[in-house]
């Protein structure tokens, strides 16, 4: 069992208090963690902001030294991470290494943003001139972390605001403290970042409000950066709205993926269950329904579900496992809930439906009601529902009931085609001949109508930046009525 203490202004303070942190498959505590409280948070802003001027005047060519660097330390220390974020989160060796190759790509790429142009040079009416919009960072940025995408999403949520010129506090999930958050500042720190300018605040099950009641109260946080649930950022984006700060939302997604009859049927069997079933359907990208033309349908059905039982499920660790266990004992119950509300209301289950401690089959259900909660919210769970549907426009008119918009996919032999419907699809993300789960980091990634606002990669600059006009004039302008010293003329 390992001890971890939080991180503020370069230093690990010593805290009276710490909460426990259990592997997902075994149950086993194998870490502890401290329990910060709000005078915690209040003493990691402030220590952000202590670094924040220093931070935004260093040189481009400094940040993305230690941006590379980082990307450095991430490889060497890759089989540790890995093992850190099995045992944390349940994810697969697999997951946790791909992770990290995706971590890897932020920090080469955020090394190249602090080199793009942060202004751009205006037309004036005015003789003489000298007009400029120009970015600045805001100062002080707080990221919430989630415990599903652990590793990456919690870099993620870091770099756009250091490379915008802003210095961070993290406030990660009490599921993955260490994944995703103490991880970062041990990587922040062994690369050579500047004290205080990635700063980590972790706290107990149940302790969020605290921290946040902290970032919203303080006038130095000036915007509020979250990746989670919906249900979580209403509650963030209210309070950010009533104390006039920015926010940033990644929020989750009910994801359709329609597959056409003149698909492929092998590849989009294949690419229907990595999109379903990747890390235990715990991803916001996951597949989450299934449509597809009926001439095909049935034979869909059935070679998804041989696929989905020939998926080797248990110990995170060993790495021929794909999928290992929920995240909690409550995600468990809450999948078991929503399958078996589904079949109540007449939905058949062709594979799976069953749990193993916290591992749960990898599970297809068909005819499932549009009244279930399953058929229009996200369910974080290996389970997907395949529907049929007689059209390309019909399957497009039932992917965008639900009122999530993150991501989509369209499985097609005609590209066209598939490009053609891409533009009808009401998403952040549509990607056509590719699984609904997939992650460029120099894309804008991001959700439209309840799945958040914001985007990562350079896109990302803006929402962590201000535009400030500066407007030179060259000699003396003319003014209007010359100052008022000459009145006006009559009309």
């Amino acid at each position: 069992m390992t001890e971890h203490r939080h991180h503020r202004g370069g230093e690990w303070p010593e805290h009276s208090a710490a909460f426990e942190v259990h592997d997902p498959y075994t149950g086993e505590v194998f870490a502890t963690v401290a329990a910060c409280d709000q005078n915690d948070a209040r003493l990691a802003v402030e220590a952000a902001a202590e670094a924040f001027p220093a931070w935004a005047e260093l040189s481009a060519e400094d940040k993305a030294t230690l941006f590379l660097r980082a990307a450095d330390v991430v490889e060497r220390r890759r089989a540790e991470i890995a093992e850190t974020l099995a045992r944390e989160t349940g994810c697969t060796i697999f997951f946790a290494n791909f992770q990290q190759d995706l971590v890897k790509q932020e920090l080469r790429q955020a090394a190249n943003w602090v080199y793009l142009p942060k202004g751009e040079i205006l037309q004036s009416n005015v003789p003489g001139t000298y007009s400029t919009a120009v970015r600045r960072p805001l100062g002080v940025v707080a990221s919430f972390t989630p415990w599903n995408g652990a590793n990456v999403l919690a870099w993620r949520a870091v770099l756009s605001p250091l490379a915008a010129g802003n210095t961070v506090v993290v406030k990660p999930s009490e599921l993955a403290p260490i994944s995703a958050g103490l991880i970062v500042a041990e990587i922040a720190e062994e690369a050579g970042f500047p004290p205080g300018v990635v700063n980590v605040v972790t706290h107990a099950p149940g302790e969020a409000k605290a921290i946040a009641d902290e970032f919203f109260a303080n006038p130095t946080v000036r915007c509020v950066n979250f990746i989670g649930s919906v249900k979580t950022a209403r509650m963030l984006a209210e309070r950010a709205g009533r104390a006039l700060k920015r926010s940033v939302m990644e929020l989750g997604g009910y994801n359709p993926m329609i597959v056409l009859d003149d698909v492929d049927l092998d590849y989009a069997v294949r690419t229907g269950a990595f999109s379903a079933f990747f890390h235990q359907g715990q991803i916001c990208m996951n597949a989450r329904k299934i449509l597809v033309q009926r001439g095909i349908y049935s034979e869909f059905v059935e070679r998804l579900a041989e696929r989905a039982r020939s998926l080797p499920m248990g110990d995170p660790k060993d790495p021929a496992t794909i999928i290992g266990p929920l995240i909690t004992p409550d995600a468990v119950a809450t999948v078991h809930a929503r399958v078996a509300e589904a079949v109540s209301a007449g939905a058949r289950i062709v594979t799976g439906g069953r749990s193993d401690g916290q591992v749960f089959e990898p599970t297809i259900l068909v005819d499932v009601p549009d009244s279930c909660t399953m058929s229009y919210e996200e369910t974080f769970g290996p389970v997907v529902i395949v529907q049929p549907v007689d059209s390309a426009d019909e399957a497009v008119e039932i992917a965008n009931r639900p009122l999530y918009g993150l991501t989509s996919a369209i499985l097609t032999g005609d590209t066209y085609r598939g490009f053609e419907l891409a533009g009808r699809i009401k998403c952040g993300a549509v990607h056509v001949n590719i699984p609904t789960i997939d992650d460029e980091i120099q894309a804008p990634i991001g959700g439209v109508r309840d799945s958040g606002w914001g985007r990562t990669g350079p896109y990302s600059l803006h929402d962590f930046s201000d535009l400030i006009w500066v407007n030179v004039q060259s000699g003396q302008r003319s003014l209007p009525g010359a100052a008022f010293g000459v009145a006006a003329r009559p009309l």
